[in-house]
């Protein structure tokens, strides 16, 4: 008998090892090729930063502002790098740390907000950045805005600045909020698509493009109360820092058209007219109102200034080895979802794990758990919570600083904080509950394939090819049901109200922050500067330091991460750049991941899908 392999293994091995051996070389020259970048990065690096006096910080927010970073490959990271890199994401923290440091430098004369490529925000994590500023005006010192355009978002932080310039051929554009969705209900009937719909609350409106072709009087209800509650605290603080009134924002087509004709078709003009900035310039003249405001830079070319990334670096404080007594901060950010999850998504047993960590740390003494998700699985949502009562019944008090999303499944890990702060535009609430399946059958007959058999229970033959029994559908609505009557109960007993009281401001209703406190949801507007102080209130504390609580590196990640960041302004501005098919594809990939990874053992799940403004 022949002990050779038969041809086509011996083919295939052959094809395989060709592969692999093609793809340690592509790794090896890409690797490399890095190296060699590293090397001349390192041999050429310029001398250590020198901040002069009267120097001004360019704060170059690019992307978006997050509480916590998603995690993201080093090699990744270095061809992501860049200011049009709609991905890029930079730390909340690490911008209020940057604008407070800076107010108490006395090197530091004048922030320069660039916000140019600012993607989102929220106007909560804005405001906090808005406060920072105000201190830093409150030192004697100025802030100072620049742009060839001003985005609704790029605005509102712009409004803080002392003197406000526009590109004399640019624009302001304040157009107010909305909220449109598409409805497929009729696009699924001509699919043969049978969408089965089981939720508690009139105002879970998730489901709602599946079952209508337009939107519900009680969606349209909530959410124009919504918007206008957010767009209130929008147009009050801009107004305000501009010194204009708030019905100067945003203008009626009429007036809008009469306040062009004015300036006589000039959109640089009429934003100066009706006061929305200071002066019209060209970056040239821009240039020279700097260097006359803070001096000129050592090659004489630009104004003297730090960027936002060096400043952080220069000034960012030495580890401490020494721990003392602590109020711990664990971010909870992202979707809610089973297991162990990266940084930028909240898993049920990661965030379990942090809580944990700070119960069984005896210098931890109290927690802050800043909470930013619209929700998600229910199961791992009260996981997360148990982990939470264990921290309150071993005598560590928890606080939660709500951020610009705590709704739903990001309220039911909230509710049992001894104390929760939101801020003013924070989306809260949507307590209520839904599931959702979809059958073919109807799809399949149509084109002539059918579904038939035999199985031992009505559960066995449960399908996406064929329909659910009456039976079927009934039981889902009571584990529905069922879901949504712990949810008000876990509410009321927390917040110590009736069952009626919540069942009344829940039915899956989301509510702004201020809407929240007045509701008894939440217990004071704050920001996370007042939650840990609370907290160190609670644990009795004059003394302590804070400690975050993470998913740790290791020293190769960090070794790493440090040795590309130091490469990074070598990389070619072509290999930053992607096409706009590539940027589409890369969001509805994420999209796509983030759903597929929904995998509650019960299929319920706790999430706000309208809180997207």
């Amino acid at each position: 008998m022949s002990t050779k392999p038969p041809f086509l293994k011996r083919l295939f091995t052959l094809l395989w090892n060709t592969v692999n051996t093609i793809r340690k070389l592509i790794i090896n020259f890409v690797f490399f090729s890095i190296l060699a970048v590293i090397i001349i990065a390192v041999m050429t690096s310029e001398d250590e930063i020198v901040l002069d006096n009267q120097t001004a910080l360019v704060l170059d927010l690019s992307g978006h502002i997050v509480d916590q970073k998603r995690f993201v490959d080093p090699f990744e990271a270095v061809l992501a790098q860049g200011n049009d890199n709609p991905d890029a994401e930079i730390l909340l923290a690490d911008v209020l740390y940057v604008i407070n440091n800076a107010t108490l430098d006395t090197r530091i004369s004048t922030i320069v907000l660039n916000l140019s490529n600012l993607r989102s925000a929220g106007v909560s994590k804005m405001t906090n950045i808005g406060d920072a500023l105000t201190e830093f005006k409150a030192a004697g010192k100025k802030v100072i805005a620049m742009e060839d355009g001003y985005s609704q978002n790029q605005y509102f932080l712009a409004s803080y600045a002392d003197t406000l310039f526009l590109n004399s051929k640019g624009m302001v554009s304040l157009d107010g909020l909305s909220r449109y969705r598409l409805y497929y209900k009729s696009a699924l009937e001509k699919l043969k698509i049978n969408t089965h719909v089981f939720r508690v609350g009139t105002f879970k409106s998730a489901v709602e493009p599946f079952i209508r072709d337009d939107m519900s009087d009680a969606d349209k209800a909530a959410s124009d109360e919504l918007l206008g509650d957010i767009w209130q605290s929008y147009s009050t603080i801009v107004a305000k820092n501009r010194g204009i009134s708030p019905d100067q924002l945003v203008l009626d087509t009429d007036a809008y058209l009469a306040q062009l004709d004015k300036a006589n078709g000039d959109s640089a003009l009429m934003a100066m007219n009706m006061g929305w900035v200071d002066e019209l310039v060209s970056a040239e003249q821009f240039r020279l109102a700097m260097i006359e405001l803070v001096g000129s830079n050592k090659e004489g070319n630009s104004y003297r200034q730090i960027g936002f990334n060096d400043y952080l670096s220069l000034t960012a404080p030495l580890p401490q080895f020494i721990e003392n007594d602590s109020v711990g901060i664990i971010v909870a950010k992202g979707n809610i979802l089973n297991g162990a999850q990266p940084a930028g998504q909240i898993g049920g047993e990661t965030t379990s794990e942090y809580l944990r960590k700070a119960r069984l740390n005896d210098k931890v003494k109290a927690v802050v758990l800043r909470v930013d998700s619209p929700g998600g699985s229910a199961f791992a949502s009260e996981q997360i919570r148990q982990e939470v009562l264990a921290l309150k019944n071993a005598g560590k008090p928890v606080v939660v600083s709500m951020g610009s999303l705590a709704a739903s499944g990001g309220y039911w890990i909230s509710a049992s904080a001894d104390y929760i702060y939101a801020t003013p535009t924070t989306l809260t609430g949507s307590i209520g509950i839904f599931g959702m399946f979809a059958t073919f059958e109807d799809t399949l007959s149509h084109l002539g394939v059918n579904s038939d058999g035999v199985a031992t229970s009505d559960w066995a033959g449960l399908s996406p090819t064929r329909s659910l029994s009456p039976n079927v559908k009934a039981v889902i609505q009571r584990h529905i049901e069922r879901g949504y009557h712990e949810f008000i109960s876990l509410v009321a007993s927390e917040r110590n109200m009736t069952l009626e009281q919540v069942d009344n401001i829940a039915q899956g209703r989301v509510w702004t922050g201020n809407r929240a406190l007045e509701l008894g949801l939440v217990d004071e507007i704050g920001d996370m500067k007042q939650a840990i102080t609370k907290a160190a209130e609670l644990a009795e504390m004059n003394k302590f330091d804070t400690k975050l609580i993470e998913q740790e590196l290791t020293t190769e990640q960090q070794f790493i991460q440090q040795l590309i960041g130091a490469s990074a302004a070598y990389i070619p501005v072509s290999a930053h750049k992607s096409s706009i098919l590539e940027t589409m594809l890369a969001q509805w990939s994420g999209v796509i991941e983030d759903f597929a990874k929904f995998d509650d053992p019960q299929g319920v799940y706790l999430y706000c899908e309208q809180c997207d403004f």
